[in-house]
């Protein structure tokens, strides 16, 4: 059996004291952390909202004139007025109900002679002109008298939206270039109920194509934040 140690050979145990961590670098690491965060989400905003702030600034503020191939830009835009139309049935309908799409808008007499016709009819080709975009725009039809249209017109350009509204009200909303009359034009109302853009009569085949590029144009500068459909 060992002999025990002698008191000369026992040694203290060894303690190591580490400091505890300072409040103050503590709280200072923490809003280091939080700032970064912050930083972090505030980029994360900016790249997803990139989009939609181009697209409007493309659409409201860059639009030079020249870059427009046959509508007329609509400066200051209008807004789509607070009024009642009647359909054919004569039922109310509000006209801000139409906001949501882009529109374009024919307006004319029930009787719709050859010139009102023709252009319905360029109104309808328009829209399949744009093919899978088509679903972004509406065509509207707004009668300024109470003449009733015919059976076979009406077939001819099921899926528009016909609406009868008071000559003189229309005239305190839209307007038509000088020397022409309000039966003359389309005119394009965009998804917010903003009238911007105005098309002169379409005289022949290149002119329509002209049109196209101008609605082309604008549902493109559109496209992040104008959905299909109401």
């Amino acid at each position: 059996m060992s002999d025990p140690k002698s008191p000369d050979d026992l040694k203290p145990i060894g303690l190591t004291v580490y400091d505890l961590p300072q409040p103050t670098s503590s709280s200072l690491s923490e809003s280091s952390r939080t700032r970064g965060g912050r930083l972090y989400m505030m980029l994360v905003l900016l790249a997803c909202a990139a989009p939609v702030v181009l697209s409007y600034l493309t659409y409201y503020v860059i639009r030079p004139e020249g870059r427009v191939h046959h509508g007329e830009l609509i400066e200051p835009q209008r807004m789509l007025p607070a009024w009642s139309a009647k359909d054919l049935q004569g039922k109310e309908t509000p006209l801000v109900t139409l906001k949501g799409q882009w529109l374009l808008v024919a307006v004319g007499s029930g009787e719709c002679g050859e010139k009102c016709e023709r252009l319905l009819f360029v109104q309808r080709q328009l829209h399949k002109l744009l093919n899978k975009e088509s679903d972004r725009l509406d065509r509207v039809w707004l009668l300024n008298d109470q003449a009733a249209p015919k059976g076979e017109l009406l077939s001819a350009i099921e899926g528009a939206t016909v609406l009868r509204v008071p000559a003189d009200q229309l005239s305190q909303w839209l307007a038509p270039a000088s020397g022409r009359a309000l039966e003359e034009h389309l005119y394009l109302i965009d998804p917010m109920g903003n009238w911007m853009m105005r098309f002169n009569y379409p005289d022949d085949a290149k002119t329509v194509v002209d049109m196209k590029r101008d609605v082309e144009r604008l549902l493109r500068a559109s496209v992040s934040w104008d959905k299909p459909g109401r």
